[in-house]
């Protein structure tokens, strides 16, 4: 059996992203407000860069991939119940998109944990917009906006390794 190579679904994940209102200057925006205290000479373009270099990664480009299918799914409303109830809740208890972005911070380690755990409560600019645009009737949201905090976190882990 011959091995086989992974393909690299950065592009496809950007425009994903995209569609959903998302921008990488977005979340680079985020990893600039997060880091600049800390590393006074780190440019908003060293932030993009790094959401850049996360988005390469394969679990992390399957992580997102996964979360937004379940939530498109979700908005379609072709989920088993209980499931889809649960989903276009964002239910309080459902915490499977919060385990979703496991993958994406466990490769960046514990920095990206305590990043995320920040972004999360927190919930600013794109996060907060996503979180809130599902709240007041708009599309399902329920893993995109812990999927771009999680891609924020890591790229902060990532540039505060450096």
């Amino acid at each position: 059996m011959e091995p086989t190579t992974e393909q690299d679904n950065y592009q496809v994940v950007v425009n994903q992203f995209q569609a959903k209102g998302v921008a990488l200057s977005t979340i680079a925006e985020l990893v600039y407000d997060g880091q600049k205290e800390f590393i006074p000479t780190m440019t908003p373009t060293d932030a993009l860069d790094s959401v850049k270099h996360v988005l390469h990664k394969t679990e992390v480009q399957d992580a997102i991939l996964t979360g937004l299918a379940l939530d498109d799914l979700a908005e379609a409303k072709v989920l088993p119940e209980p499931l889809l109830s649960r989903v276009r809740a964002d239910s309080l208890t459902y915490g499977t998109d919060e385990n979703m972005v496991m993958a994406i911070l466990g490769v960046y380690g514990t920095i990206s944990w305590t990043n995320f755990g920040y972004l999360d409560r927190v919930k600013p600019g794109i996060i907060g917009e996503l979180n809130n645009a599902q709240k007041n009737g708009g599309r399902v949201n329920t893993f995109i906006d812990d999927l771009v905090a999680a891609v924020a976190a890591a790229a902060e882990a990532r540039i505060a390794h450096e």
